[in-house]
């Protein structure tokens, strides 16, 4: 079995921690360097639940995509539910890495992941990095579909190919319009319109979408592209979640190479945060509500804890 210290050579080979943003706060937050790993578990947030999973399969080392400190802080106390975790980790001899901004910009990275759940093939980041010759590096990914379908279908195929969630998908656009050509990018994306609307895409795929951002962005389509980008918000941990997967296979190969023999495990653990959405069956005017009109009741859909579907 290899060293903490021989798998994070290799995580750092795969994800370096100079590609990561200034702001981030990536590498390893705790573990032996000559402590032996056999068992790694891969997850997006290192939160309770997903250390208590950690804890009982018995595994090495946990990989995150989300840091556990992202601004510093100042205590590891057990009082607070960070230093929780951290007091979990070390006393069942649980090491914690964080591959974050580094791994969406990797090759392949974080929206390569997306991308491949989506059914596109990849054609080039989104924003490419200026140190890159290849082009391959960078935030987003551009992409194509093997042939065109409205919108209303690639959200469904979207939904049905992600994880779960309480939310589902958020949609802007003609449901009928055609859909080929795509842009996406794991986690909060609503930065990065001016080079989605550069691209010239018919979608744009991403998370955490705010109300003036889409609106404006609507409203530029309409008057330049026709209504296009059409957008799609299909949740922040839904669309980074992929990345776990192809995160393990990758480290899996590392291991085959080097003889290791490594156990890699995905979590399935959902750590959206949203637990239930509440929708109105029919349609109901604000100024009719407002007015004290009766409104009927609200559905609640729970999501499962466990097992994104």
């Amino acid at each position: 079995m290899p060293a903490l210290a021989d798998v994070v050579a290799a995580l750092e080979a795969l994800w370096p921690a100079a590609r990561a943003e200034p702001w981030d706060a990536v590498g390893t937050v705790c573990g032996d360097p000559d402590a032996r790993v056999e068992r790694v578990l891969f997850a997006v947030d290192p939160v309770r639940e997903v250390v208590d999973e950690a804890v009982e399969w018995e595994a090495d080392l946990l990989v995150t995509h989300h840091p556990l400190y992202l601004r510093g802080t100042s205590t590891v106390s057990a009082g607070t539910f960070k230093g929780r975790v951290v007091h979990t980790l070390i006393k069942n001899d649980v090491a914690l890495h964080v591959a974050h901004t580094n791994a969406d910009r990797a090759d392949p990275g974080v929206s390569d992941a997306l991308a491949g759940a989506l059914g596109l093939r990849v054609t080039g980041p989104l924003v490419p990095d200026a140190d890159d010759p290849a082009g391959r590096r960078g935030l987003g990914r551009l992409g194509e579909l093997d042939a065109p379908v409205p919108l209303r279908e690639f959200a469904d195929r979207a939904a049905a190919s992600l994880p779960r969630t309480a939310t589902g998908l958020r949609v802007a656009g003609d449901p009928e319009g055609e859909v080929r050509t795509a842009a996406v990018c794991g986690g909060s994306g609503d930065g990065l319109f001016d080079a989605v609307r550069a691209a010239g895409v018919d979608v744009y795929v991403t998370a955490d979408l705010r109300h003036h951002p889409v609106s404006e962005a609507q409203q530029h389509a309409a008057l330049a592209a026709g209504g296009r980008p059409y957008l799609i918000d299909a949740g922040h941990w839904a669309t980074e979640w992929p990345w776990c997967e192809q995160a393990a296979a990758q480290l899996d190969a590392v291991s085959d190479r080097n003889g290791w023999g490594l156990r890699t495990r995905v979590s399935r653990i959902v750590t959206d945060p949203w637990s239930a959405h509440s929708l109105a069956p029919t349609a109901t005017a604000p100024s009719a509500s407002a007015a004290g009109a009766p409104t009927p009741h609200a559905s609640l859909a729970p999501t499962s804890p466990e097992q994104p579907a």
